[in-house]
């Protein structure tokens, strides 16, 4: 069973950056696919982006060319650097993962099955 905590969340004004982390333990599988959703009250999650042990990556429109999703095998890390942070960013950013990888075809919630507690990102000036 994969266990995620992530970190990292916080305020921020528009415009602004931060990095969110994600420690990943047990997660032994060579093929995997990590991702990042986000949920704000009252709607349902929503994928931002997702990064797979091919290398693939896939960003929800909203997000691209600003967001970047990255990770440190060594340690089992998943980041997500946010840059140009708008109002409309703010949302508890969840974690995911699921092995093996070939299981992910889009960026749904449905498809991950391991998920972490969430960290609050608020985006305010």
């Amino acid at each position: 069973q994969v266990q995620l905590v992530e970190s990292g969340g916080g305020l921020e004004q528009p415009g602004g950056s931060l990095r969110l982390s994600c420690a990943a333990s047990g997660l032994t599988d060579d093929f995997w696919c990590m991702a990042w959703f986000r949920q704000t009250p009252g709607y349902r999650r929503e994928g931002v982006g997702k990064l797979c042990s091919s290398g693939s990556t896939e960003y929800a429109d909203s997000v691209k060319g600003r967001f970047t999703i990255s990770k440190d095998n060594a340690n089992n890390i998943l980041y997500l650097q946010m840059n140009g942070l708008k109002t409309e960013d703010a949302a508890m950013y969840y974690c995911a993962a699921r092995v093996p990888s070939y299981l992910v075809r889009n960026l749904e919630e449905y498809e991950y099955d391991s998920w972490g507690q969430g960290t609050q990102v608020t985006v305010s000036s």
